[in-house]
């Protein structure tokens, strides 16, 4: 128990946490702007794991990191799109529509990886020039020599420096998700899309519209979390490799009652029990208790116990947006 409490061990922790949270941090400000706006997006785990897909097979193609991430962009976009075209243009069942891209995906991914690149359905390992660099490495060892302090300044060098882009990046969204739906015109109009659209279409703004741009920032958002995962946190793609992060952040966005930092709580939630997962597997019981290790599946399985756990108790409590998942047909 002790050792849990050694600054290195915590501080490396939290820098974990950091890394596994920041996906689910930007796909649950995806679902945040699109379910405001009135929108189920249940496709989050397919753009995720689409994109992840893309960014890693255009990353190996041409060795360029920004067309990797370009690329991903727009895969995001154009799925968020199709799914907008679908659900707010034809009003289709937006659940349905949802699901059928994450399981198109799921299936897309791996056949054309196995049709591309032979190799059982991953893609071959990228190199470190298209990998996105970690800002601040070895920041914690020059700060371990400061006097009196170096031990926790060392604990925070290693807990909040030494990430990517990626991860400074999905904090700072936050901030802007807040202030876009609660300090702007356009945050209060998307707003009034999920909770009244027929007064804002009153006021004569358009429902359609509003929505198609909701789903165009989502598409955004859900594409810079699957580019993570190939250009930061893993070195290729391999089937199914988002394991549920989208229902995950759909999660987070539901016990965060559909709002940015509550979704950011949430997810740190789920990131901090997966590091402590990870830092578990092979860890011995106490004698009182066997002794033996700590059998891995029931500890890959504590973020999904969960998710299940806060879905169970705060779905009821938690209110949906009113209009949230009803398509909108403008009265003649």
């Amino acid at each position: 128990m002790t050792e849990w409490l050694d600054p290195t061990l915590l501080g490396t922790l939290v820098a974990s946490t950091l890394r596994v949270a920041t996906p689910l941090i930007l796909c649950a400000l995806a679902g945040v702007l699109c379910e405001r706006a009135g929108v189920i997006d249940l496709g989050l785990e397919g753009k995720m794991l689409m994109t992840a897909f893309v960014a890693a097979s255009v990353g190996s193609a041409t060795g360029s990191p920004a067309l990797a991430l370009a690329a991903a962009l727009i895969v995001g976009v154009a799925l968020s799109m199709l799914h907008g075209y679908a659900c707010v243009s034809h009003t289709g069942d937006q659940v349905v529509m949802g699901m059928a891209i994450t399981m198109t995906a799921a299936g897309l991914t791996v056949v054309l990886a196995i049709a591309w690149f032979s190799l059982g359905g991953q893609t071959p390992p990228l190199p470190e020039s298209v990998r996105f660099a970690r800002w601040f490495e070895g920041a914690a060892d020059a700060a371990a020599q400061v006097p009196v302090v170096g031990s926790l300044l060392r604990f925070g060098a290693l807990a909040l420096l030494g990430h990517t882009a990626f991860v400074y990046g999905a904090f700072a969204l936050v901030l802007g998700a807040w202030w876009l739906l609660y300090r702007t015109r356009f945050g209060l109009r998307l707003r009034a899309a999920g909770e009244n659209p027929a007064m804002l279409d009153a006021a004569g703004v358009s429902v359609t519209a509003l929505r198609y741009q909701a789903l165009a920032l989502n598409g955004v958002l859900a594409a810079l979390a699957g580019a993570y995962l190939v250009l930061a946190q893993n070195p290729g793609f391999i089937p199914n490799m988002t394991a549920g992060r989208g229902y995950m952040a759909l999660a987070a966005l539901i016990f965060g009652k559909w709002h940015p930092v509550g979704a950011l709580w949430a997810c740190l939630l789920f990131g901090f029990l997966d590091a402590v997962a990870i830092r578990l597997q092979g860890v011995a019981l106490p004698a009182a208790l066997g002794g033996s290790e700590v059998p891995v599946q029931a500890i890959q399985a504590l973020p999904y116990v969960l998710t299940v756990v806060l879905l169970a108790g705060f779905i009821g409590s938690s209110r949906a947006p009113r209009a949230l998942g009803v398509p909108y047909v403008k009265e003649r």
